[in-house]
C-alpha cells in the first residue's frame, strides 16, 4: 500500500496523462480532433465504473452511493459498457 505522503491527486494524474496524450500530437491527426471533452468523459467513465464496481465486490447500491448515482442508471451504465 502507498504512504498517503506518497499518492498524487487524481486531478493531476489526469492532467499528466492529457499532456502525454498532447505531447504526441505529432502523430495524431490534430486537425481531425473533434468533441475531444466526449472522448475523454468516455475514457474516464468506464474505468471509473470497474474500479468503484471492484472495490465494493460488485455492489450496486454500495457502488451507485458511492458514484452520486442512482442504482438505475448504474445499471444503465453497466449495461451500455458491458461490464
Amino acid at each position: 500500500m502507498h504512504q498517503e505522503q506518497d499518492l498524487i491527486p487524481l486531478n493531476q494524474q489526469i492532467k499528466s496523462s492529457l499532456k502525454k496524450y498532447f505531447d504526441n500530437f505529432e502523430t495524431l491527426d490534430y486537425k481531425n480532433i473533434a468533441n475531444l471533452y466526449q472522448l475523454v468523459l468516455t475514457e474516464v467513465e468506464k474505468p471509473l465504473l470497474e474500479t468503484v464496481l471492484e472495490y465494493t465486490n460488485d455492489n450496486q447500491s454500495l457502488a451507485a452511493k458511492w458514484l452520486g448515482i442512482s442504482r438505475n442508471t448504474l445499471r444503465k451504465l453497466i449495461s451500455s459498457y458491458k461490464l
